[in-house]
């Protein structure tokens, strides 16, 4: 899998530029807010469908511009395809394209450009509140899974629902008739979120271990627990198991739900924990340890994919070398041999004869050197 050719209209500082791309590594070098970050978020956004900083499309165009514009030229599955977004200001709803045909929605872009990204963000992913690994598990599995990013939109909106009608249950009373019903649809749909996750964290942390043992010399171990509501005692057990269980914590909160209007049952705050040599990276990590358990992490999730995809996933790092040392730099140097990597980075140093170099200068990509 790689991306052969860019071209962005409008994207953030990025007036009007196009570039071709090797299939082995392209280093991006610039100074800082000259658009080294943005081009990667233009490639994950390609991937995707949406940007790894905001959810606030609005920024992703240029000031004063009425739309933005990316589009790709892509080889997967030994074919080449097209891949076009056009994002308005305004109210207006974007526009997804593959092969010149109009998509309904980003999950027709699964699998056609499937990428995995480490930014400087990602170092608090492990340090800071359960949202993030969640977001870290799902974007992974409904690349992997299309049945799963179904279930868990399907749990979004029932969860948006519900916690609407226990916000308004006072000015309209009847509402909470219809409660059992969403609590059990929450829980049937709920189940297989849970399954899908269990599944997933136990495969990541399985490679993750294996990355980190070898990026930290044998002197480390990295281990990864998942964790969801208290009454499901085995996140593997057959969902209609995982149902029953997710129902018997509902009935315990019930009450609870109905006094603070708030939905607090079900794997909407779900999480995993990272330990490093049995003790919790999140209170007694170092930066380094951080910075490496991350790492391993994003190369695990790449594994994954290859395994699951048959394809090696592009590779996005932005600043990923800053604060290792060198014994770790050359590890993570070493991961680059494969599959189609994008890097940025200020000065080339080691760098330059991994591949092809590109100069970022004020939105506009120089070059090949």
């Amino acid at each position: 899998m790689r991306l052969n050719e860019l071209y962005l209209r409008d994207f953030r500082n990025y007036r009007e530029s196009r570039a071709a791309f090797v299939p082995g590594v392209n280093l991006l070098v610039g100074g800082n807010a000259n658009g080294k970050t943005n081009l990667l978020e233009a490639i994950f956004y390609l991937s995707t469908g949406h940007s790894f900083r905001t959810r606030k499309e609005q920024e992703l165009i240029r000031f004063e511009a009425e739309f933005a514009e990316l589009s790709a030229n892509v080889t997967a599955q030994e074919r080449e395809q097209a891949l076009r977004a056009v994002l308005f200001s305004g109210r207006r709803p974007r526009q997804l394209w593959l092969a010149g045909v109009k998509q309904r929605s980003r999950a027709a872009l699964s699998g056609v450009l499937t990428s995995v990204l480490f930014c400087p963000e990602d170092l608090m992913i492990l340090k800071k509140g359960a949202a993030g690994r969640r977001r870290l598990m799902d974007g992974v599995i409904c690349q992997l899974r299309p049945n799963y990013e179904a279930a868990l939109a399907e749990y979004g909106r029932l969860l948006d629902q519900k916690s609407a009608l226990l916000r308004e249950r006072y000015d309209n009373p009847s509402l909470l008739q219809v409660l059992p019903e969403y609590d059990l649809r929450m829980a049937q749909t709920g189940a297989l979120v849970i399954s899908y996750r269990a599944r997933y964290v136990k495969a990541l942390a399985q490679e993750a271990a294996r990355y980190h043992r070898e990026f930290s010399g044998d002197s480390e171990s990295l281990e990864l627990t998942y964790r969801t509501v208290s009454t499901v005692t085995d996140p593997f057990a057959p969902p209609e198991t995982l149902c029953a269980q997710l129902q018997e914590h509902q009935r315990s909160h019930a009450r609870a739900e109905l006094e603070s209007a708030q939905c607090l049952s079900g794997p909407h705050k779900d999480d995993f924990e990272a330990v490093i040599n049995g003790l919790p990276v999140a209170q007694f990590a170092s930066q380094g340890q951080t910075r490496t358990a991350v790492i391993s992490l994003k190369l695990a999730e790449r594994a994954l994919l290859r395994q699951g995809t048959g394809e090696t996933p592009v590779l996005l790092l932005d600043d990923v070398l800053s604060e290792l040392d060198a014994g770790r730099q050359d590890f993570v140097l070493n991961q680059l041999r494969e599959g189609q990597v994008f890097i940025t980075c200020c000065e080339t140093d080691r760098l330059t004869s991994l591949g092809q170099v590109l100069s970022i200068r004020s939105g506009t990509i120089g070059g090949a050197q």
